[in-house]
Order: C-alpha cells, then sequence, then structure tokens
C-alpha cells in the first residue's frame, strides 16, 4: 500500500488489547516490586485501561485474567467498562496457582484435579456470558520435570478430553484460543510446546479453536513470522500476545529487544489481510521497574509503527522482485519500509482522529498518574496473586 489515505485508513481499523494484570504488581521470580497508585481491584485496572485507549485511541479493550479479576458481579464490571467507553475482553484462565495443579492442571494424573481445573475453565465461559466477551485463552503450566514422571501420550489425551469438554460449553460467537510456550515452568516435557501441538489439537477441536502466538515463548533465532504465516494461511490464527524478549519469556514493552522482529510479523500480518480479520491483537507484559500506563502506551505505540511500516511495503514491487528472482531488490523493498519513520504519519492519524499526537505526552498531561498515587491509598495493591 503507498496510498497514504489508505494507511491511514488502515491504521485506524486496528485494535490492540490490553491486559489488566500489566496495571498491577509485578517482578521477577525472585520478588515483586511495588509501585505507588497500582490498581487495587479489576473496577482501578479498568480505569487505567481507559486512560490507554483515550491517549491512544486504539486500545478499545481489556483483557481479564481470572481468578486475579474476580468480582461479584461480571455483568456490572463490563457496565463499568463500558461507561469508560472499553468493553471486556479476552477471558484469560489460570490453572497454575494452585496447590493442586503441582503435577498439572488438565493434564494431571488424578482425575479429581482433572475435574477441578476443566470446571475453572468452565467458569471463564460463564464469565465470557456475563461480559460479552468473544475469546477465552488458555494457557497450561502442564508438564513434568523428569524422564518416566508421567506418560506423555496420556497426558495428551487428558488434555484433549479437557479442551473438549471446554469448547462444546462455549456459546454462539466464542471462540477457544489455545497458547503454547516452550518451557517453564516444566523443564523435561511442557504439554503444549509449541504451534504444532497447539495446533493439532485446535484441528480436532473445530473451526473457533485457534492458536495465539506470544512472542516470548519460542526458542532463540526461532522465525515467529513463518509460524504467523502458516497459522493464517491454515485460517488458524486466533491472536497474539505481544511482547518482547531478550532471552526466555521476558514480557517487555513490545518491541523494545528487536522492532525489526515486530516489523516482520506484522508484514505477514498485512500480507494476508490480517487487518481485517478476527486476529486479536493483544499485549501480554508485565512492567517491573517501568511505570505502568506510560509502558503500555509505549507498547500500543510500537505495535501501530510497525503496522505502518508494514502498510508502507511497495507490495507491487516486491512481487516483481520474487518473481523475477531478484533477492537484493525485494529485500531492499522491505527494508525501504521499515527505514522509513512513520512517526509523523501516525501524529497525523490521531490528530485527524481528534487526539493528541503524542500519547505519551497526553498521559503525562492528564495529570492521572498523580491522581492514582493520591486516591489508592489503602486496600491491597493488585498483582499476580490478586
Amino acid at each position: 500500500m503507498t496510498d497514504l489515505a489508505a494507511v491511514k485508513a488502515a491504521l485506524r481499523t486496528q485494535a490492540v488489547e490490553t491486559p489488566s494484570w500489566a496495571y498491577g504488581n509485578s517482578g521477577t521470580r525472585f520478588k515483586v516490586f511495588a509501585q505507588p497508585g497500582v490498581p487495587r481491584d479489576p473496577f482501578e485496572k479498568v480505569a487505567d485501561a481507559a486512560k490507554v485507549h483515550e491517549t491512544t485511541g486504539v486500545a478499545p479493550s481489556v483483557a481479564l485474567h481470572i481468578p486475579w479479576d474476580r468480582v461479584a458481579d461480571y455483568a456490572a464490571l463490563a457496565r463499568h467498562a463500558a461507561d469508560l467507553g472499553l468493553r471486556i475482553g479476552t477471558v484469560n484462565s489460570n490453572t497454575f496457582q494452585d496447590d493442586d495443579y503441582r503435577l498439572g492442571s488438565v493434564c494431571h494424573p488424578d482425575a479429581a484435579v482433572r475435574r477441578k481445573a476443566v470446571g475453572h475453565l468452565l467458569e471463564c465461559v460463564d464469565i465470557m456470558d456475563a461480559t460479552g466477551s468473544r475469546d477465552l485463552k488458555l494457557w497450561f503450566a502442564d508438564g513434568t520435570n523428569y524422564p518416566g514422571q508421567d506418560d506423555v501420550r496420556a497426558r495428551q489425551e487428558r488434555l484433549a478430553e479437557a479442551l473438549a469438554q471446554v469448547y462444546g460449553r462455549l456459546g454462539e460467537g466464542q471462540r477457544m484460543l489455545l497458547e503454547y510456550k516452550l518451557f517453564e515452568p516444566s523443564f523435561y516435557t511442557t504439554d503444549v510446546p509449541d504451534w504444532g501441538t497447539a495446533f493439532a489439537h485446535c484441528l480436532r477441536l473445530g473451526e473457533r479453536a485457534r492458536v495465539v502466538v506470544d512472542t516470548g515463548h519460542h526458542a532463540p533465532g526461532t522465525n515467529i513470522e513463518f509460524i504467523v504465516a502458516v497459522l493464517m494461511r491454515e485460517g488458524r490464527l486466533g491472536g497474539f500476545d505481544f511482547n518482547s524478549r531478550f532471552y526466555a519469556d521476558d514480557d517487555l514493552m513490545a518491541g523494545a529487544a528487536d522492532p525489526f522482529q515486530l516489523f516482520r510479523i506484522m508484514h505477514e500480518v498485512v500480507g494476508a489481510g490480517g487487518l481485517a480479520s478476527d486476529v486479536a491483537f493483544m499485549l501480554d507484559q508485565c512492567h517491573n521497574i517501568e511505570a505502568k500506563i506510560p509502558a503500555i502506551i509505549r507498547s500500543v505505540m510500537n505495535v501501530q509503527e510497525a503496522t505502518a511500516k508494514a502498510l508502507l511495503v511497495d507490495r507491487p514491487a516486491l512481487a516483481r522482485a520474487q518473481a523475477a528472482g531478484d533477492v537484493l531488490a525485494a529485500n531492499a523493498v522491505l527494508m525501504d519500509a521499515y527505514a522509513t519513520d512513520v512517526r509523523p504519519l501516525l501524529r497525523e492519524v490521531r490528530e485527524e482522529s481528534g487526539l493528541h499526537p503524542d500519547p505519551v505526552a497526553a498521559y503525562a498531561a492528564s495529570g492521572w498518574a498523580g491522581r492514582i498515587v493520591a486516591e489508592r491509598v489503602g486496600g491491597r495493591p493488585a498483582g499476580w496473586d490478586a
């Protein structure tokens, strides 16, 4: 796309979902670092997410994590979000913070533990019904630490049985998104370690089962954009968990470690019509040493910048070079788009939408940071366990 009007129109269609847990306290495996003014409940998390949307204009939904975001009335939480110009997005399950799940959840050798885990997943679908959410996102910490600890094939059967139960409970228009992770916390086998395993289970379930690509969940050197291209070709890319990593699942701001990788991913998405599809663009991040809301705003902006560059790729020229086998010319087309400074373009898009051209500056000027520090006194700050 070289028509700037078309590029701007495409950028306005993109929506980036922010994660409720990114607004709370987080840290490393050694310590959670507290920050002043973090939310104390899901209602305050939604309020922070609304500020991100207010400044960026492209973050209209916030994902929940259950039980971290458990409330007495989910319909009331959805109304609260709507009053702030948001909607409740993906509902994320949690089957990794209960003592019963030491040997796994849906893959556990004990049928009683598996029933408990499935019960939680079905509760998440009930929450989707109450909030109007479309997507249920599943990530399992299940696996083994030692050879012989459990039967690998039996664990896959247990996983398939649990997924089928939950898939059968989905309502009309609802989807199941299955996430994979190379390792951690299990170190010998992980029950959903890669996109192929997730894809195979989704194929058995049906059309509304899709794969989630978390950009931090791969071995070093993995060509993530290839995975994206294949899943899009098969119609099974459900969404992204955007973050950035240097070593493993670091959950840093999107584009922080390798902005070129983020561009390459978005190039595949744009080329396959992903901006006009039902692919969910979500963030999955933890901000431990930086201020929460500005870091999330920066991530949204980084995704926008990568998308804008992908939209500027001269695709007819790229196709001609590829057809001619001109390796250098084809690579140059991509590099020209990547080297383009798209920040002025994005400032124009925001101004034309009635927004401040600089979301970070807009947030700083809003006074929200000082307000939440002054008002959120007392109570228990939200974090990984709340």
